[in-house]
């Protein structure tokens, strides 16, 4: 698997987003869904990722600079195609790593709280992530988990 940093403007990544808004609209009310379209993600302080085998897209994932010490994790996806093939692993590791690189502290993010993002939380968690109050622009909201670690 090659991940790589993703001008966003190719079909491929297009529909994998659609489908990722899609999934949000789905399983969260309006008001709790924080994922980005194309437009979004392309702020000069998120990076964005796609992993690839050979000419198929398999995920994705970015990293957005919250300040000089704190990242966000946004936009972790896997194509439905290639669920449970550890690509989530391997993207999470890579933005990781790159907030490591980075010189971050901290490293944040925020997921459902239904039980279809059960697979995210418990992905999260076992690289060490655990649950913290909201950071950043976001509040209370009970369809909301926020979690965070220290780098």
């Amino acid at each position: 698997m090659e991940i790589k940093i993703d001008d966003l403007t190719g079909t491929d990544i297009a529909k994998l987003i659609g489908e990722h808004l899609h999934n949000m609209k789905q399983n969260s009310p309006p008001e709790s869904i924080h994922a980005l379209n194309l437009d979004q993600l392309q702020k000069p302080e998120i990076t964005f990722w796609s992993a690839w085998e050979g000419k198929e897209l398999l995920g994705c994932g970015a990293l957005k600079e919250l300040d000089t010490q704190h990242g966000e994790i946004k936009s972790m996806r896997t194509s439905s195609l290639h669920l449970r093939k550890g690509v989530a692993k391997q993207m999470l590791q890579h933005i990781v790593e790159e907030a490591k690189k980075r010189g971050y502290n901290r490293l944040s993010l925020e997921t459902g709280s239904m039980d279809a993002f059960e697979p995210a939380r418990r992905l999260y968690a076992s690289f060490g992530f655990h649950h913290c109050q909201p950071f950043s622009d976001y509040t209370e909201d009970p369809n909301s988990v926020y979690m965070t670690m220290e780098l």
